[in-house]
């Protein structure tokens, strides 16, 4: 990762209550690409104490299998991370690369998927971005565009929104502005995949929305994947990679095969020695 200039506490409690046993399908590891830079390991840790059991799904990225009981169970990690203290890289350089000469592993993220309709917005894409600079320039006015284009809020959020109906609709939360920009990026011969993960609040003034899981895309430009971030569209400091996919859909935080109402919710991503999240509670 570099230089390491500041640690960060980063965790979760989520809380569900199920009606009957129920299993379940955990994503809230950090990445095996930060695993290095983690100085005590992310332990998953349930109350009640229930059995897991792990594997990696066919993207790479750790995943958690278990079976709540009925009634309330609480889901914990809280541990502490190396960070740089850098921005997101820019690399303005970047080009872009022509679709027969990407790598093999690349294309499957130029597909369709179930939230980046390509097929639908392979015009649109053309007609908004099609005398735009290939490479980076291209990417980041798709970022601004999908940033300038939607309202971001919670009461926009539903959880069958594809990019096509965000792009229509013009309103949304982080994962749809990903699915946007993903899916617009796909329709310009870009390879994107989604990515979930912690975003620190580091650099940005006050006053700061409840902190929460975030969305944001990887960009494959040159010989590498770029991080953008379309919600912000700005590089921002603190940002832990936990996982990635096609979209939303190969990422949940939690799947549940079964009833289960989610009754309490908390992420924390703070510079090392910040108040704490039960600290925060008392104040």
């Amino acid at each position: 990762m570099g230089l390491v200039t500041m640690q960060l506490r980063i965790g979760y409690e989520i809380v569900y209550e199920c009606p009957q046993p129920t299993p379940m399908i955990l994503m809230t590891h950090v990445h095996y690409s930060r695993v290095s830079d983690l100085m005590a390991p992310d332990h998953l840790v349930t109350r009640p104490t229930l059995p897991t059991a792990a594997y990696r799904d066919s993207f790479g990225n750790w995943c958690a299998r278990l079976v709540a009981p009925s009634g309330r169970i609480e889901i914990t990690t809280d541990t502490v991370i190396r960070d740089s203290g850098q921005p997101d890289p820019v690399c303005h350089w970047a080009g872009q690369v022509p679709v027969e000469s990407l790598p093999a592993e690349t294309l499957l993220f130029l597909l369709g998927s179930r939230y980046c309709e390509t097929d639908r917005l392979s015009d649109i894409a053309w007609g908004l971005f099609g005398t735009t600079t290939p490479g980076w320039e291209r990417v980041q006015a798709i970022c601004t565009f999908v940033h300038q284009h939607i309202t971001f809020g919670y009461h926009f959020a539903r959880a069958t929104k594809s990019a096509f109906e965000v792009y229509q609709e013009r309103g949304g939360v982080c994962r749809d502005f990903a699915h946007l920009a993903i899916a617009l990026c796909r329709a310009m011969n870009i390879p994107a995949r989604y990515c979930t993960g912690y975003l620190s609040d580091i650099a940005i003034p006050p006053p700061h929305s409840p902190m929460d899981f975030h969305a944001w895309f990887e960009a494959y430009l040159d010989t590498g994947w770029y991080t953008f971030d379309p919600r912000n569209n700005d590089r921002r400091i603190g940002r832990v990679l936990i996982a990635y996919g096609r979209d939303a859909a190969d990422v949940p935080i939690a799947h549940t095969f079964g009833p289960a109402i989610l009754s309490g919710f908390r992420v924390w991503t703070d510079e090392n020695g910040a108040t704490l999240p039960d600290e925060r509670s008392r104040q």
